[in-house]
């Protein structure tokens, strides 16, 4: 599937074309990696079904979204900071960190990286803390319509399901666990057959590499997608909402299939994926 991408840059990530070939540059972190977007076309039936967590599983980007927002607030002492419709697609399906730089970098606002993250880290760990006690927002974390009967039925078409989201286990399982607990689906980490996080933060730095390996890079879903053995990339296909998350699965060499409702649009990242749905009863007509 060629991308119709030339000299195109969102957030960090850059597109450029040389000879028949797309390629994609991401910097972050003060680090720079140049990958290959290879020709991918999804061959039904679905043998593996990889599937996003913020937005596509669960309906919270306006969540983390808000914790962006209340941190902005915080790190420039202005309490009725707010962001803008532009702002959208730069602060919702990237990293942490390039959330961070572009608000910074946006609003001229004279605080570090690193520093913000902290903030933001501390606000995230309080408000995720207050919902799992039953006093914060109860409407934080939505399952996606549907998500009971679709991941019910691939499983019973054999078809193994996996979960992939850059954030930090301790943002990613009280997502998950609230999402099941709503569905009455009991513990979401023996539902699904393998799941891939962003790691842990030790000594307020990341056990794992982190910020270095979240989407758009391709480890996330090359992990996930590994964990399953041997597979063959026309037959995995993953659900996706985010420019970022899409970009990650192509660089990983598996075909995407995006919800419209993400910020696919917004980004004019569409050319990434095979098709944009509404729904999983879309997704049913294209995977089984």
């Amino acid at each position: 599937m060629k991308l119709n991408f030339r000299n195109y840059k969102i957030n960090n990530a850059e597109f450029f074309e040389r000879g028949e070939k797309t390629y994609c540059t991401l910097g972050q972190c003060g680090i720079s990696a140049t990958y290959e977007i290879r020709d991918v076309k999804f061959r039904p039936k679905a043998e593996i079904l990889l599937m996003d967590l913020d937005g596509t599983t669960v309906k919270s980007e306006e969540f983390w979204m808000y914790l962006m927002q209340l941190t902005v607030q915080k790190i420039t002492g202005n309490p009725s900071f707010r962001f803008e419709e532009e702002d959208i697609p730069h602060i919702a399906g990237f990293s942490t960190y390039e959330h961070l730089e572009y608000c910074i970098k946006k609003y001229s606002i004279d605080c570090d990286v690193a520093s913000a993250n902290e903030e933001y880290h501390k606000i995230a760990r309080y408000e995720l803390n207050e919902i799992m006690e039953g006093r914060g927002n109860a409407e934080a974390f939505r399952p996606r319509e549907g998500l009971k009967d679709f991941l019910f039925e691939a499983k019973a078409r054999g078809i193994k399901v996996g979960l992939a989201t850059s954030g930090l286990i301790y943002k990613a399982v009280p997502e998950i666990l609230s999402a099941f607990r709503v569905l009455g689906m009991g513990d979401p980490l023996q539902f699904y057959d393998s799941v891939i996080t962003g790691g842990n933060r030790k000594r307020g730095e990341y056990g794992t590499v982190g910020e270095l390996a979240a989407k758009p890079h391709p480890w996330v879903y090359l992990e996930l997608a590994n964990s399953f053995g041997s597979y063959d990339p026309a037959k995995v296909i993953v659900l996706e909402d985010s420019s970022a998350g899409a970009l990650s699965a192509r660089l990983a060499g598996l075909p995407v299939i995006g919800f419209d409702d993400g910020n696919l649009k917004k980004s004019g990242m569409v050319d990434l994926c095979e098709t944009l749905v509404p729904s999983f009863e879309e997704v049913k007509k294209i995977i089984f």
